[in-house]
């Protein structure tokens, strides 16, 4: 299990956990992997708390970071984004909402840090992003960055490059993974269209050999549709040197999940999620509601680029949240949703996961004729 990666980061598997949680980044650094949290949503105030508290707790584990950070976007020079959100999309959300009798947010309502920042805020642009990196870039337990959306700007790479970072970024294509390496990052994240959250077109066991032949020897990590040990061995057969996993963690005690999406998490099948734009503009792979539905409606005027869809829905998905409304819960999450039904801990999901890469190991050895 000592692929380069483990060895430059010192981890005892190449299990990396994106999470929006600070107690599953913790959980899961402690146990030999290597804890992701994803920033997005987080003002900078938030995020620092969250560093603050995983720093404490980690000791002399490293953590990651993912961010957002879009190759391109609407009103990337425009000073008030949110002027360019149409009259006509705020009016179709409020209607939908009070169609399933869904309140508005108290009067100067706090927003704890897992629900993130408010529409105005949100971490999907540049120059929200830099912020959060700002803050991240202070804490030395801070080994790993990831983007999701592009090859991050070169001038945050040489930041990295001092501060002995190493930097990633998500390809749901071949020439996306070669533009990755172009830029010169350390690893790059091959996540096939069965993956939670934004996602490409084509399957992980199909994208994950062509990224690794094509950015060769550049390490590439296999995302997308990896819950088990058996599905990790899959991975690693397929060149990679480590998996990164998400929706995993999501029904486990330590998430941040809510009871009502969690419980809808834990009962949903393979067959209950879909890509959608209702997120962020771009297609993202959600577990399915009255909300994925209404977005998908003939009333509705369509979905905006990112970040505007983001900001539209960001105080709506907060008032759904609170409403604990089942019919609109919903949340982020792969296809292996279906494997997800109960609630593990992050020890015990490590611990189960390398136990059963090993007997897979073992059964794939079996196969081998004696000579």
């Amino acid at each position: 299990m000592k692929t380069d990666l483990c060895k430059k980061l010192g981890l005892d598997a190449p299990i990396f956990a994106f999470t929006h949680c600070r107690d599953v980044v913790v959980e899961v650094s402690k146990a030999g992997g290597i804890g992701v949290l994803g920033a997005a949503g987080f003002t900078p105030e938030q995020l620092k708390l969250e560093l603050d508290w995983i720093q404490d707790k980690i000791g002399d584990k490293p953590f990651g970071i993912d961010v957002i950070m879009p190759t391109s976007y609407v009103g990337d020079d425009v000073p008030d984004l949110e002027a360019m959100i149409p009259e006509e999309h705020k009016a179709w959300v409020e209607t939908v909402l009070q169609k399933y009798d869904i309140p508005a947010l108290p009067d100067n309502y706090q927003r704890s840090g897992h629900e993130g920042a408010s529409g105005s805020e949100i971490g999907w642009t540049h120059k929200i992003c830099r912020e959060l990196l700002e803050i991240a870039f202070q804490y030395p337990g801070l080994k790993v960055m990831v983007n999701a959306l592009g090859t991050p700007p070169q001038d945050l790479l040489d930041i990295c490059k001092e501060k002995n970072i190493l930097v990633g970024a998500l390809a749901g294509r071949v020439k996306h993974a070669i533009a990755h390496k172009k830029g010169g990052l350390d690893f790059i994240i091959a996540q096939g269209h069965e993956a939670g959250g934004h996602t490409g077109e084509v399957t992980t066991m199909v994208l994950v050999p062509q990224v690794v032949d094509a950015v060769y020897p550049t390490p590439v990590l296999a995302a997308g549709g990896i819950a088990s040990g058996r599905q990790m061995a899959a991975a690693m057969a397929l060149g990679a040197e480590g998996v990164w996993c998400g929706s995993v963690w999501l029904t486990s005690p330590e998430s941040e999940v809510d009871d009502v999406p969690r419980q809808k998490l834990i009962d949903a099948t393979s067959e209950d999620t879909v890509r959608s734009k209702m997120l962020s503009g771009k297609p993202a792979r959600v577990l399915k509601s009255k909300w994925t539905e209404e977005w998908v409606s003939e009333e509705c005027p369509g979905t905006l680029p990112m970040p505007l869809q983001g900001m539209i829905v960001a105080d709506a998905n907060t008032r759904i949240a609170r409403s604990k409304n089942k019919e609109l819960a919903f949340y982020p999450t792969g296809q292996v949703v279906g494997m997800m039904n109960d609630e593990k801990g992050c020890k015990t999901i490590m611990f189960d996961m390398l136990n059963e890469y090993l007997e897979s190991l073992d059964r794939l050895n079996g196969l081998l004729e004696e000579v």
